[in-house]
């Protein structure tokens, strides 16, 4: 039987909690609600007066293909890095979870470009793949004529690849964790009855960890669709010609250089809409194809 806390001040756990109320408030509500806000009015140039328009600044936003253009994008961009991410953490994670010596020293190392901060990772893979002075940029652009700040194409597969290789190491700590609840004694049992590592993986060991890879294929997109900011605007600033430039650089891009302030204000709020719409389908849907080891 579980006791409960108890405090002999009463006032005690309200101060406990009252940082995280106040950080809280302060960096989500307050801005999520002046968002909000801003998403009705129309500010000019200067910010000097607003007015209210209703629902003008969102039928403005459907009315113009290059926004409609830039969701297909980052829906294609975000589907491409939660698979490569995910893939790859997986991987990374079977095999340390193989290796007997020096566990912990690989783990770490996988671990470490966790640490690094978007837009560091962003400036490291455009300095190996810049076409100019890049490491391998400079073979790639004479080989095969790489050139991500004149080709579309090459610019997307650019912040990709900074975006994939900077989440890596989030889903490798879970994967890693998830392999090491899996029971040893059914791996053995497959292995008696003559499966290969092959089918011992597809039929064990990946049904007990679908409630992870549930979690990390939600925890990815709206990482793709929110966090990546920091990536693209170090590596590309949305270019070549709007190339790279996905939902949530876009409200940068309107708010601050463009200073649509109304309108880019509204994205923020449709960007939301999507996240929240995006994580209730897979919840909905998703987990009736999800494997629960155990249960209640």
């Amino acid at each position: 039987m579980l006791k409960r806390a108890h405090f002999n001040n009463p006032v005690l756990p309200y101060l406990l909690i009252l940082p995280q109320i106040v950080v809280t408030v302060v960096f989500f509500f307050w801005p999520a609600g002046a968002a909000l806000t801003q998403a009705f009015m129309v500010t000019d140039a200067f910010g000097q007066s607003s007015r209210f328009v209703w629902f003008e600044n969102f039928s403005v936003i459907f009315s113009v293909p290059e926004y409609k253009y830039a969701f297909f994008r980052t829906l294609s961009f975000s589907t491409l890095v939660t698979m490569i991410s995910m893939g790859l953490g997986l991987g990374l994670a079977l095999l340390a979870a193989r290796v007997l010596r020096f566990r912990k020293l690989f783990s770490t190392l996988i671990i470490w470009p966790y640490a690094v901060a978007p837009a560091t990772a962003g400036i490291l893979w455009m300095f190996l793949f810049h076409p100019t002075f890049g490491t391998l940029g400079q073979s790639m652009h004479d080989w095969f004529g790489w050139n991500p700040t004149l080709n579309p194409a090459h610019a997307m597969a650019l912040v990709v690849i900074a975006a994939s290789w900077k989440q890596i190491s989030y889903n490798f700590v879970f994967f890693l964790g998830a392999l090491q609840s899996v029971p040893k004694s059914l791996i053995e049992a497959a292995c008696i009855d003559g499966a290969g590592p092959a089918r011992r993986f597809f039929v064990v060991t990946l049904p007990i960890l679908s409630p992870t890879v549930f979690f990390l294929l939600v925890m990815n997109f709206v990482y793709a669709f929110f966090e990546t900011f920091g990536v693209i605007h170090a590596t590309t600033e949305g270019g070549p010609g709007g190339g790279t430039s996905t939902l949530v650089y876009k409200v940068y891009s309107d708010g601050f250089v463009g200073l649509d302030l109304g309108g880019s204000a509204a994205q923020s709020v449709i960007l939301m809409l999507i996240t929240v719409a995006l994580t209730f389908v897979q919840f909905k849907f998703a987990e009736k194809r999800v494997h629960y080891n155990g249960g209640s």
